[in-house]
């Protein structure tokens, strides 16, 4: 089994739609006003927007948006007219994060991989590679 996409809600759709095209995903399906997805520049899963009449509150979820040139994308996005919650920052579990929230109020956040192809398996609160890794469940 592999990620096909996430979908989320949004109460006005084209205004998601110019969100996350601003952010570098590329619309690949438009049923606007009522569903639209996208690819990743890089990667096989899709992000998907569908209406919702209500988004509830607080959204809890965060989704990551691997960025290898966070820095310079967050200066972008910056002169673009979008707002953070906080700006590039490298965090304990070797990520480099900034944080920002959708037209909704979904948190979000675009992030820079520090740990290399081990990312996968870091738990929060590591602070060196290869200490603190959970125990790995293979079948």
């Amino acid at each position: 089994m592999d990620l096909n996409q996430v979908t989320i809600g949004s109460t006005d759709v084209a205004r998601s739609t110019r969100f996350y095209q601003k952010l570098g995903l590329r619309l690949v399906v438009d049923s606007a006003p009522r569903y639209v997805r996208f690819e990743c520049p890089n990667g096989a899963a899709t992000f998907s927007i569908h209406h919702v009449d209500t988004v509830a509150a607080p959204a809890t979820t965060l989704i990551y948006f691997d960025c290898p040139d966070l820095d310079q994308r967050y200066r972008q996005l910056c002169t673009a007219g979008v707002i953070f919650d906080s700006a590039p920052e490298d965090q304990r579990w070797l990520w480099r994060e900034a944080r920002l929230r959708d037209p909704d109020g979904n948190r979000r956040i675009v992030a820079r991989n520090r740990a290399g192809t081990r990312r996968r398996f870091f738990a929060r609160g590591t602070t060196e590679p290869g200490l603190d890794l959970p125990q790995l469940v293979v079948d």
